[in-house]
């Protein structure tokens, strides 16, 4: 059941105007693909917290594909599996990328 928080006014502005501004799946971007996202996705999961519920800075545009797939993965296991089309990974928290 989704939070309630999501089905404010507020949140469909917040939504509307994060698919405005990026239009593409930001988890496909990095591997080179073009993908319309149709979800907007929490970088850090808010638990409850409005703050971190509203703040731009924290919502990534995403497809539905990479939203339930690879966003629950990353949730679960703390890495964000895959490698861009230069074949390094995607996941900043990588070594090849320190």
């Amino acid at each position: 059941m989704s939070h309630p928080w999501y089905h404010t006014a507020q949140w469909r502005a917040l939504r509307k105007m994060q698919l405005d501004e990026f239009p593409l799946c930001a988890f496909c971007l990095h591997i080179g693909r073009e993908v319309p996202a149709n979800t907007v996705d929490h970088k850090i999961e808010h638990k409850g917290n409005w703050d971190l519920f509203i703040d731009r800075n924290n919502h990534q545009s995403l497809c539905a594909s990479c939203h339930s797939k690879f966003k629950q993965i990353q949730e679960k296991s703390g890495i964000l599996f895959g490698c861009d089309i230069n074949g390094v990974p995607i996941d900043s928290n990588h070594l090849w990328n320190k």
